[in-house]
């Protein structure tokens, strides 16, 4: 399995089945496109809203339970970050490809509840958006919500990057590092075999490819 970053919060997993693309709004950002998916992931309705897959795409853009091409994927319903106390908009995905399990937050409040975390479970991989605004979690939320999920890898996204185009300005990645006092591994692309992760928390600054 290979994790690429491709800008925002867009990220693709290719396995030997199907290449998945997550929250692929690349076009907004400014950035060139992720290419052709087997299976399109958003985490909010509102990413999907303007998408055209292709007819071939399976696109998964809700809370629910899916099983395509030998990856299981659960929907959690959550809370937006810019969602009134009633409202849950966002959309939290607990990917299993094999035994690895990789969780994909999206622009969530940083207030999960036991329910959320029981559904969330145990993590290998968290895909975390940092650059605040009141878009998305800031370097104090992205902390707390990593120590109530404990994963063993951290992959930062939706920070400020030179060449992306938000809509809200985003804070700069240093923000996130500094607040964790994490040093980053900078790579441009995560292969994982043989589902061995490291003993210790690590983090990802993955180049954009």
């Amino acid at each position: 399995m290979e994790l690429q970053f491709k800008g925002g919060n867009c990220l693709t997993l290719q396995t030997k089945k199907a290449r998945v693309v997550i929250d692929d709004n690349l076009k907004e950002l400014g950035l060139p496109s992720s290419g052709k998916s087997d299976i399109a992931i958003y985490t909010s309705k509102e990413l999907f809203k303007d998408r055209t897959p292709g007819d071939d795409t399976f696109v998964i853009e809700g809370p629910g339970e899916y099983e395509i091409k030998e990856i299981s994927v659960k929907g959690i319903a959550a809370r937006a970050s810019m969602d009134d106390g009633k409202q849950h908009t966002a959309t939290i995905y607990r990917i299993a490809v094999g035994t690895t399990l990789i969780c994909v937050l999206g622009h969530v409040n940083s207030d999960l509840s036991d329910e959320q975390l029981e559904q969330i479970g145990m993590i290998d991989i968290l895909v975390i958006p940092v650059g605040n605004s009141g878009y998305t979690l800031d370097a104090i939320g992205a902390e707390k919500v990593i120590k109530k999920i404990d994963p063993k890898v951290v992959i930062p996204t939706h920070y400020e990057e030179k060449g992306v185009k938000y809509e809200v300005p985003q804070a700069p990645l240093e923000e996130f590092l500094k607040q964790t006092s994490i040093t980053p591994e900078k790579v441009d692309k995560l292969k994982l075999k043989n589902d061995i992760f490291p003993d210790n928390l690590v983090v990802y600054h993955m180049e954009r490819s």
